[in-house]
């Protein structure tokens, strides 16, 4: 009785927080997802039935998760980024789900210009022209919560780009995971087994995650955080961040300097800027492996379009609206594991990743060991993944060979499902910022493949992995 009466006061302040009005137009448009979906799976069907696969739609073949994942598309910016929150965390979710969701498409029309515009002056509490002398009307990229556009501030003349929260998005977010939170705990409140899989736990979780991510002023910290880290650790020299405006910036609206560069995995692209695209990648790789260990955050987004490398050959690391934090009681363990990945002791790494993750008794640390060899030779072939293309010059002038890395999202969340189950096959089930660790690794895995084949990045004096400096570290103790 008591717990029904407490699941009863917390629906009952979840529903006046969010408001009656906002709740109906939020079911109606969950109703017709639904209902949408529906019907495209019966044409998927009859299609495929008829012969016709080529003309089966968006959905493919028809499985659960698909149908999930058109229906968090139509219902548009929570569900995609609640999706997008799945496909970050095998550590969570079932592998046919994390997978699914990694295809999700972020993507959505653009504002119209007047709003933009609205809410700029709206959130500055100055007109537009008093902060900026050029705003481009045309979105530079657009999704499901903000849009960014290219300007030039008024008072310095300054290019920067401006990130706009679409009119909403916040109050949606919050509306739509108020509801979500409150169906996960009436399912555990009447299948009481349900509260073992720490199901409300883990939608507070995501709620946090994307309260944070719709308050851009926690992204400016953290860009000046990882900012002040560069300069600190002597590394802002080979790498940096985007320079907040903080005059022109609020909760909806981020200003911030305009970075012009090549992403890191345009290996022509870099040759035209860096002389040694090795120890460009190194120069990435280490700021990052010192932010894991000396910062209080890493950058949990490393992408190729979040790391761009400038003009000057210095790494940009950009969009710090997702970072991880990892507890000072994996250290340990997370330094055991560099230590034996670099000697290929899988034995050690074995041991290392079963106390890094929550176990539900004893683990064959044998048959772990031997299940890593395997996921390790996975690896290892995957990373042979680079496109070759041969480029005829201007006028008969000399071919020149472009190379690009096929590092997208769905591989390296395949890879980190293979990692994830292996682990979870042997009664280990890691927490999910370990995840996120993990899987910003393999991207690093995956870019050492294209810009420095022969590269041992465990073997390598100059990669700074699993060592802790001891004292304040310089470009040159990394780089040289």
């Amino acid at each position: 009785m008591q717990d029904g009466a407490r699941l009863a006061g917390e629906l009952i302040e979840i529903a006046v927080r969010v408001g009656p009005e906002t709740s109906v137009r939020r079911s109606v448009q969950a109703a017709f997802a639904v209902r949408d979906v529906a019907f495209e799976a019966l044409e998927a069907q009859a299609a495929a039935a008829s012969g016709g696969a080529q003309k089966s739609g968006a959905l493919g073949r028809v499985s659960p998760p698909a149908l999930l994942r058109r229906v968090l598309e139509k219902l548009g910016a929570t569900y995609i980024k609640l999706g997008q929150f799945v496909a970050s965390s095998p550590s969570l979710f079932p592998a046919e789900y994390v997978e699914e969701m990694g295809k999700l498409l972020d993507s959505a029309e653009a504002v119209p210009w007047e709003t933009v515009k609205r809410t700029v002056e709206k959130e500055l509490g100055r007109p537009l022209g008093e902060v900026y002398s050029y705003v481009d009307p045309e979105p530079l990229a657009t999704a499901s919560v903000a849009q960014v556009h290219r300007a030039t501030l008024k008072a310095t003349g300054r290019e920067v780009v401006i990130k706009v929260q679409k009119p909403g998005v916040g109050e949606l977010l919050e509306a739509d995971l108020s509801f979500v939170l409150v169906v996960a705990k009436l399912l555990e409140f009447l299948s009481p087994g349900l509260e073992r899989t720490s199901l409300s736990a883990i939608v507070a979780d995501i709620q946090a995650t994307m309260r944070d991510e719709c308050d851009f002023r926690k992204e400016a910290t953290n860009m000046e955080d990882f900012a002040r880290f560069l300069r600190e650790q002597g590394l802002d020299a080979v790498a940096t961040v985007p320079e907040v405006v903080r005059s022109a910036s609020s909760t909806r609206v981020l200003t911030m300097e305009r970075m012009e560069g090549v992403p890191l995995v345009d290996l022509e692209g870099i040759r035209g800027v860096s002389d040694d695209p090795e120890a460009t990648l190194v120069a990435a790789l280490n700021t990052w492996l010192l932010s894991v260990l000396s910062n209080d955050f890493f950058h949990a987004d490393v992408h190729a379009g979040n790391l761009l490398v400038l003009q000057d050959g210095r790494v940009a690391f950009i969009d710090f609206g997702i970072v991880g934090r990892i507890s000072p009681g994996v250290w340990g363990a997370l330094q055991a594991l560099a230590e034996a990945a670099s000697v290929g002791d899988s034995r050690r790494m074995a041991e290392s990743l079963a106390a890094i993750g929550a176990t539900d008794g004893s683990v064959d640390l044998d048959a772990f060991a031997r299940d890593i060899d395997g996921v390790m030779r996975g690896i290892e072939q995957v990373n042979r993944d680079i496109d070759v293309t041969v480029v005829q010059g201007p006028g008969g002038a000399a071919a020149t060979v472009e190379a690009r890395l096929s590092a997208d999202d769905q591989a390296v969340n395949s890879l980190l499902l293979d990692v994830v189950g292996t682990a979870e096959r042997n009664g280990v089930r890691f927490p999910r910022e370990f995840g996120l660790l993990l899987k910003q690794a393999l991207y690093f895995d995956r870019y050492i493949s294209l810009l420095a084949p022969d590269l041992a990045p465990l073997q390598d004096e100059r990669v700074m992995l699993g060592r802790r400096p001891g004292g304040q570290a310089t470009p040159t103790d990394y780089y040289n």
